[in-house]
């Protein structure tokens, strides 16, 4: 059993939707105080209203360093510190280069990966302050392991991402402060549910454990990272998606 976050101070970016909501839902389950970050109010209070435990909201922009900043010394102040960043906003829209405007590709480096250097360095003195911090950025395989056509920029933040961690760990281990990446697979989201059961079940044909993950899944991996079990790992990352990176061709599956 991992020590208990009973109490601890975390910040969920994204917070309100998808792969946010889940990992905001295992750390509220296990009696941390959350705190769930993202642009729109409407969507920050419905998701609080359905969490169960000490829940509350910021509207934030990640992408602007004084939104960053007034959110999570808001935070501080209102749940005693800070002890646990997760990291997890993040915009994937689909556009292949060729029609690709450049501003669409400054506002997904912007959300994506710029974001994750605002809060982690808007945390810092927060860490300082408590003694010691725990950080989770959610990257992906797309990117790091795989590619898919439209997503050049998306793929380009989430490797961006797993390149600021390995330096962030060096500069973050004088505060005692760990930071690790999450890696998501095709995991089931709200912005899966419109593409119909013959396209899902495409997806889980591809891999191995022959289905989609669950936001929890995810929710699971990042408060392992927060924990104290975890304290010695840093400036690492984890893949959770069920295989899907693991077999090297179509008939490869078709063997199992």
């Amino acid at each position: 059993m991992l020590t208990s976050l009973k109490g601890k101070s975390v910040i969920v970016t994204g917070g309100s939707k998808g792969i946010g909501r889940g990992i905001a839902t295992v750390f509220a389950r296990q009696g941390a105080k959350v705190t769930l970050a993202a642009r729109n109010e409407a969507d920050l209070k419905k998701a609080a209203s359905e969490m169960e435990g000490d829940v509350r909201t910021e509207v934030c922009d990640v992408s602007d360093w004084d939104s960053v900043k007034k959110m999570i010394d808001s935070t501080a102040e209102a749940q005693g510190g800070l002890h646990v960043l997760c990291a997890n906003a993040g915009a994937f829209p689909q556009t292949k280069m060729v029609d690709m405007d450049p501003s669409e590709w400054d506002q997904v480096m912007a959300t994506n990966l710029r974001s994750s250097f605002l809060c982690v360095k808007a945390a810092i003195p927060h860490f300082e302050k408590a003694g010691k911090g725990r950080v989770v950025i959610t990257s992906s395989i797309t990117g790091p392991h795989t590619g898919f056509p439209g997503w050049s920029h998306y793929g380009a933040s989430k490797s961006g991402q797993l390149g600021f961690i390995k330096t962030a760990a060096m500069e973050l281990s004088r505060y005692n402060t760990t930071i690790n990446a999450v890696m998501p697979g095709n995991i089931y989201t709200e912005g899966l549910q419109d593409l119909g059961e013959d396209y899902l079940a495409t997806m889980a044909a591809s891999i191995p454990l022959k289905r989609l993950g669950d936001v929890e899944d995810i929710g699971n991996a990042a408060l392992f990272f927060a924990s104290d079990e975890a304290g010695y790992i840093t400036g690492q990352q984890i893949v959770i998606d069920g295989g899907q990176i693991l077999p090297e061709s179509l008939e490869a599956m078709e063997e199992i």
